[in-house]
């Protein structure tokens, strides 16, 4: 009796308040609209959106202060950017960075710390000593052959001195014995290739590191990175907008793009969340314009009257900049889950709108005035509006007391924004109705519409409940096959440059992002540790600072001071030639050119005659018989010698090299790996594919067996898939129960409650069954789907339940407007949910498709399900 009096008194107080809203409806839209103006400048002016996936969840948890602690120790890891040179040859990837890494570190202001460790002068000096032995042997050997003929080129880098040189070995190669001072058909083979590229307008330079190694390298040896730590600016919505917009403006004006064979590519933490934000607000915008225009669409169809259509969607952008405002003062910014908060008030919203219209609009067409059709409403749906608010609510704030603070954040909003939708729906949109009533129907007045599904449900009752509960069991038997991906990488776009060069440099073992970091007491309790985490089989390597002291140093050194006696005296600071005239170049390529012939005609096959051949054909075909003009000329010396001076100086450096210890390692790679109080950085990276769920479990569990503090990407997106798991399991039971003892309290019948949750079930078993079949894994972003149905499922169920109270039984329910508002609710439900299954941005597109699904599912079992249930077993009298 306590509940029935209270629920007449809400009854009471909500048709008086309707009521008075009618007689004041100017001062009330007069304030909604000033309110609404003042909120959208509030939020315009201070909302915030953070990217950083890492506050998805609660940083209380174990692992995040693992994760922690090793950021407060080297802040250099954390928002960074990382520019990626990809170069035609080796030499165009190292000149490019050392040009780009001098111009940045002009603008300390904007590019902050700019570390690379390759272009450092200990790596110049002491990069022979990081070869393998045997390598090195093999470049010596190399460059004792050419020593003579790099001192020409030393005296004299230009096509002139080139051009003498190869002169003088296909001269000794032509002599009778036949004595080749150095192999020179791989040089020829690469200049002809060059020389064809110019003919045919391909850009293409000579790599001279290539010539002098004797190897053409792969992807790796053609690559560089650049360390950027920016000056972020936190009072912009994209932080890392400035610096990364710079970087590129940098490139664009030193001309780095491919058509001069250099890619300029930029990744790293703050270009990822950078771009991120940009795909998450670009796919949100375009769900928003979709949902709106789907939501216009379908409530022109539903509802039939412009008016209604008018207040209907006013309200909504009223209650969704209400929201926004509250958000804003709540929480201070949105995360790139509770982004979402718009699309689904829109969907959510828009459900009030719809029942309270339809059943307004019912009165009317019965022949009430505007006050008594509002009246009649307010106490007619006002009460299960309340209900759906509360339920739908619960639903969203199930995820309030878990680990899982992206989506606390979002039902937060969610939540609250359900009663602001309620009180918007009662208030705003009475009093707008007021100011352009609704006209009554031509055809509408006084009759229901015939339900023309209700005779088949009435009729096939039994077959649709055993044929629910057969579907319903099928799906059962998918249910251990669904999976949830742990993996944040598959949230993100990757069409976007910085996701797609983050997979691309994955290729490399020792750029992998999902290795795991240690910190250790000392360096030397890092290499203990080390040593004990390297007979893992899980482990590949460890590295500390300890291994970048280069081994073997000895014998290197020894052959390093071998090389430097014969190369050191060809490489002396002796006066250079002055610059070739254009006559000289005609001369030289002439001489050449006939040295080639007499080359190629050589009776004696091998790779300087075939060489020989190619590089003559290449001269024919750029110049013809002639020498060309002088612009060719200039250009070809370009092209085949403008590596040249940096790979001598950088050989001659080289060549100074001096035993390493601990101490020679340069400042700033010992600061990025023994922090400032004396902890060492260990990494260790795994052995087998981390995107393979179970390697993942193997590598992790195996590294914590000996250092349990152990963090990095592998141990966070273990325990942070475990953690999601888990707040998934305790919102889906806490929003259960909760609406149950509702349901239980307010309805006080069990028939009506069970009635209530046996289609939401079916849906729920059927929206995992599909997730199954469609090949769309739960993921961090798409986990509230359950909890959610349940909240907002519950909505249709309820109306269902309440509108076959009011008709004494279940033959009259389908004749009235309560399916109408159902099927239009739930459709722009679904158009919402659906335009955000359109993003790009993978997290938020899987978050739309199962939405969808689910709202589908539970839209099919409350229209089909229930009233069979119904049927079957009446409402007792």
């Amino acid at each position: 009796m306590v509940i029935t009096a209270a629920a007449e008194t809400c009854r009471r107080m909500l048709v008086l308040w309707v009521d008075l809203v009618r007689r004041m409806a100017w001062f009330v839209t007069l304030v909604s609209v000033l309110l609404t103006v003042g909120v959208g400048y509030y939020v315009a002016t201070n909302i915030r959106i953070n990217t950083d996936t890492a506050d998805m969840l609660s940083s209380e948890l174990p692992f995040r202060r693992q994760s922690r602690a090793v950021s407060e120790a080297f802040p250099q890891f954390s928002d960074t950017i990382l520019v990626v040179i990809d170069g035609e040859t080796p030499d165009l990837a190292e000149d490019t960075a050392t040009a780009l890494t001098a111009r940045l570190r002009q603008r300390p202001d904007l590019f902050g710390e700019v570390y690379d460790l390759v272009g450092e002068p200990f790596m110049r000096r002491n990069g022979l000593l990081y070869l393998d032995v045997d390598e090195l042997y093999d470049l010596s050997d190399r460059l004792a052959e050419a020593q003579p003929f790099l001192g020409t080129l030393w005296r004299d880098p230009s096509l002139r001195g080139l051009f003498r040189m190869l002169e003088l070995v296909i001269d000794e190669s032509l002599k009778e014995d036949g004595t080749v001072p150095i192999e020179i058909g791989t040089a020829l083979d690469a200049m002809a290739a060059v020389v064809g590229a110019q003919a045919a307008g391909r850009f293409r330079n000579l790599s001279w590191q290539e010539l002098m190694t004797g190897d053409a390298g792969g992807k790796g040896d053609k690559r560089r990175f650049i360390v950027i730590q920016p000056a972020l600016d936190f009072e912009s919505l994209l932080p890392a907008a400035a610096a990364l917009g710079a970087v590129r403006d940098l490139a664009r004006d030193m001309g780095l793009d491919d058509a001069r064979g250099v890619r300029v590519r930029l990744t790293g933490s703050a270009a990822l969340a950078h771009e991120e934000l940009r795909s998450v607000e670009e796919g949100m915008g375009l769900a928003a314009i979709l949902s709106v225009t789907l939501v216009v669409g379908l409530l022109l169809v539903g509802l039939r009257s412009p008016h209604l259509v008018a207040a209907t969607l006013a309200t909504l952008i009223m209650g969704l900049m209400w929201t926004a405002g509250f958000a804003t003062f709540a929480l201070g910014q949105l995360n790139l889950i509770s982004v979402a908060f718009a699309v689904l008030f829109i969907g959510l919203s828009v459900d009030f709108g719809i029942h309270f219209g339809l059943r307004y609009k019912e009165g009317i067409d019965h022949g009430a005035g505007h006050a008594a059709a509002l009246r009649e409403a307010a106490a007619g749906v006002g009460g299960a509006l309340m209900l759906c608010a509360v339920t739908a609510a619960i639903g969203f704030y199930s995820f309030l007391p878990t680990a899982y603070v992206g989506l606390a954040e979002l039902g937060l909003i969610a939540g609250t924004g359900m009663f602001i939708a309620f009180f918007a729906n009662t208030t705003v949109l009475p009093a707008l109705l007021t100011l352009a009533p609704v006209s009554p129907s031509a055809n509408g007045a006084g009759r229901h519409r015939p339900a023309t599904v209700q005779p088949f449900i009435q009729r096939h009752a039994r077959p649709i409940a055993w044929g629910a509960l057969v579907l319903g069991m099928g799906a059962v038997v998918l249910l251990p096959q669904a999976r949830f991906d742990f993996d944040p990488l598959n949230l993100k776009d990757p069409q976007t440059e910085s996701v797609s060069t983050l997979f691309d440099i994955m290729e490399d073992g020792r750029a992998t992002p999902y290795s795991i970091t240690i910190l250790a007491e000392s360096l030397p309790a890092a290499g203990r540790l080390a040593a004990r985490l390297n007979g893992l089989a899980e482990v590949d390597e460890t590295v500390t600072l300890a291994d970048y002291v280069p081994g073997d140093q000895d014998e290197k050194l020894e052959i390093i001071g071998t090389m430097a006696l014969f190369l050191s005296p060809s490489l002396a600071a002796v006066e250079r030639k002055a610059p070739p005239t254009i006559e000289e170049l005609r001369t030289a390529l002439a001489a050449l050119r006939g040295n080639l012939e007499r080359l190629a005609a050589a009776p004696r096959d091998g790779p300087a005659r075939s060489g020989a051949r190619r590089l003559g054909a290449a001269f024919s075909k750029l110049f013809g018989a002639g020498s060309g003009t002088d612009t060719t000329l200039r250009e070809l010396e370009t092209r085949l010698l403008s590596a040249l001076p940096g790979r001598l100086r950088a050989l001659r450096q080289s060549l100074m090299a001096e035993p390493v210890t601990l101490a020679d390692l340069p400042a700033g790679l010992r600061q990025r790996q023994v922090a400032a109080d004396g902890r060492a950085r260990l990494k260790v990276f795994p052995k087998e594919d981390m995107r393979d769920r179970e390697a993942l479990g193997r590598f992790v569990e195996a590294v914590r067996g000996i250092a349990p503090e152990a963090t990095g990407a592998p141990v966070i997106i273990l325990e942070a898939g475990r953690a999601v798991v888990t707040a998934f399991g305790q919102a889906a039971m806490l929003a259960a129960a909760c609406i149950a003892v509702l349901l239980a309290v307010l309805l006080r019948n069990l028939r009506d409650v069970m009635f209530v949750f046996a289609p939401l079930t079916l849906a729920a078993v059927l929206t995992v069954a599909a997730s199954v079949l469609f090949g769309v894994p739960f993921n961090f972003a798409n986990v509230i789907v359950l909890p959610l149905l349940f909240g907002l499922g519950v909505a249709s169920a309820i109306h269902f339940v309440l509108r076959e109270r009011k008709e004494g039984g279940p033959a009259g329910v389908l004749g009235t407007s309560t399916p109408r508002a159902v099927v239009f609710s739930a459709l722009t439900t679904i158009g919402s949910f659906g335009s955000i299954a359109l993003s790009s941005h993978p997290g938020t597109s899987s978050m739309g498709v199962l939405l969808t699904v689910a709202i589908t599912m539970t839209l099919g079992c409350t229209l089909v399900v229930l009233p069979a249930l119904m049927a079957i077993k009446p409402a007792s009298r």
